[in-house]
């Protein structure tokens, strides 16, 4: 990686926090130099506008915890256990969390529901890659006799998404991790309820 690359990845990572923490709106251009310690000029030398850094930093920030749900899956034996580390995963989220602020989909979706519709738009795409996932696993699940044919993979993922960023909205508004716990412990047993169940 040279030099160029490496201050760009840095920018990226400070502001994809700063934004994540204060919002668009509530970050300045101030803001993001004295988080990136660079002047006007310099980050001007790699984004064209704080609307593209806004875009690259939250694409950033969302390849974060892609990368964290691809090695937490890489290593599980059938669908459900996939499935089961997705979910279990954000428990880790809140003492070693892959951005700071939150989740940086369920920020920017609510930042930026009218006032910044490519963030928005943004928001959508890393929504869309997050259900896929899910509906991939569960249908492959489906195919190899694992989880029940009656499951609609959509629903399931619309399920378990919606659960974990509420749960994760509450641990931050609360300051405390059992709205995590609760969900998690949830969710468990309603992927449990979707597995085949061996006739004796």
């Amino acid at each position: 990686m040279s030099k160029a690359q490496k201050t760009k990845e840095k920018i990226l990572r400070q502001a994809a926090e700063l934004f994540n923490k204060k919002g668009y709106a509530g970050s300045s251009m101030s803001d993001l130099m004295r988080a990136t310690g660079l002047q006007k000029g310099g980050l001007y030398n790699h984004f064209k506008s704080k609307n593209e850094l806004a875009l690259e930093a939250f694409d950033f920030a969302c390849d974060c915890i892609n990368q964290r749900f691809l090695e937490v899956i890489k290593g599980k034996n059938n669908c459900f256990e996939q499935l089961q580390a997705l979910v279990s995963i954000y428990l880790s989220f809140i003492e070693e969390p892959p951005i700071l602020g939150g989740c940086p989909i369920l920020n920017t979706a609510i930042e930026s529901d009218d006032a910044y519709p490519a963030l928005r738009e943004r928001a959508q795409q890393a929504m869309n890659n997050w259900r896929t996932l899910i509906c991939q696993i569960i249908e492959r699940g489906i195919i190899e006799g694992e989880i029940t044919s009656k499951v609609e993979a959509d629903v399931v993922a619309t399920i378990i998404i919606s659960t974990i960023e509420g749960s994760l909205m509450m641990t931050k508004l609360y300051g405390d991790p059992i709205h995590m716990q609760r969900a998690n412990e949830h969710l468990s047993k309603y992927l449990e309820s979707l597995l085949v169940v061996e006739s004796s």
